[in-house]
């Protein structure tokens, strides 16, 4: 029956000692070079699978995490039980590699799933989603089944580029920003008008029954609380004002050179996106703001901002 290894892989034991294994040694000098020339973990384990050669008696398939556990594993540098394997240089270079990569896409992530998180189809109103993880070949497509396809490919940068054009506009021009608007409207009823008559009637009478008055006067206080609408919209125009203002400020910039996360997910409610992939932000006050690009023969995949490119229509919820 198959066992599970339990010496790492490149030594074996030999007469109660452990020892090193001619032929795994020099697959574990491989695996570090070719991490070092530029391969990933995914091709490195292919490249074992394609060299037939076996990771345990119980496992003849490599794996990108078998490949991790081997450049990692600081037994290869040598101690009282295991001899060494690995210089310490080259198994330092390896692991630092290892550890900036992971590390950058761990951020990438981060970030991209606030973006994530606010990206929809402008003709379906679903979410949009973003196929291909971390990779540089990355795009934005609606997955909805009733819905269909973007007409372009859609990549991260350009999503970025449009929310920084934006944002860089709202400084610029903050008007663009303005949702309009009252901040409390009341429009009372023909039932409020009606109740407010009944009680004028009750109160003219020669005999006032105080208790049903007091009673029909709060239900139209009721009906009239009913009636008022609150828009916060004029209130979080000033905060978005401010907090580009005060960013602004901070970087000790007139505009923004690149996109903060944290004042991305303080000032934009949701990125709306339409199949030709013209890209609107919509603000924390409502405020749709239009991106226009264009696209250029020289790059398919390429947009160019138009000057005075962006537009601000008032919306309401989708």
């Amino acid at each position: 029956m198959a066992k599970n290894r339990t010496i790492p892989f490149g030594y074996c034991m030999k007469n109660g000692k452990i020892t090193t294994d001619p032929k795994e040694v020099y697959t574990v000098v491989t695996i570090f070079d070719e991490y070092l020339k530029g391969k990933s973990l995914s091709e490195i384990a292919n490249l074992m699978q394609y060299e037939n050669i076996k990771y345990s008696e119980n496992s003849e398939r490599w794996n990108k995490n078998m490949v991790k556990r081997i450049i990692e594993n600081e037994k290869y540098l040598g101690n009282d039980t295991y001899p060494q394997i690995i210089a310490e240089n080259i198994f330092n270079q390896a692991n630092e590699k290892r550890v900036r990569k992971a590390t950058r896409l761990s951020l990438i992530s981060d970030d991209f799933q606030e973006i994530r998180n606010r990206t929809y189809c402008s003709e379906c109103g679903h979410r949009l989603s973003r196929i291909g993880g971390n990779s540089r070949s990355e795009k934005w497509d609606c997955r909805n089944l009733d819905c269909y396809r973007l007409e372009y490919r859609l990549t991260d940068q350009m999503i970025i580029g449009a929310v920084l054009n934006v944002l860089n506009s709202a400084i610029a021009n903050p008007s663009l920003m303005e949702s309009g608007g009252e901040i409390s409207i009341y429009a009372p009823t023909a039932d409020i008008v009606r109740q407010q008559n009944e009680i004028n009637r009750m109160t003219d009478s020669g005999h006032i029954d105080f208790d049903r008055v007091k009673a029909e006067i709060v239900r139209l206080a009721e009906m009239k609380y009913n009636c008022c609408t609150y828009n916060e919209s004029p209130q979080k125009t000033e905060e978005l004002k401010a907090l580009l203002s005060e960013h602004c400020s901070d970087q000790n910039h007139e505009q923004l050179n690149t996109l903060d996360i944290g004042l991305f997910k303080s000032c934009v409610s949701k990125i709306w996106i339409s199949h030709f992939c013209t890209i609107e932000v919509e603000l924390i006050n409502g405020v749709r703001i239009k991106n226009i690009t264009e696209r250029v023969n020289k790059n398919e995949y390429s947009t160019e901002c138009n000057d005075n490119s962006c537009q601000s229509a008032y919306s309401g919820k989708p």
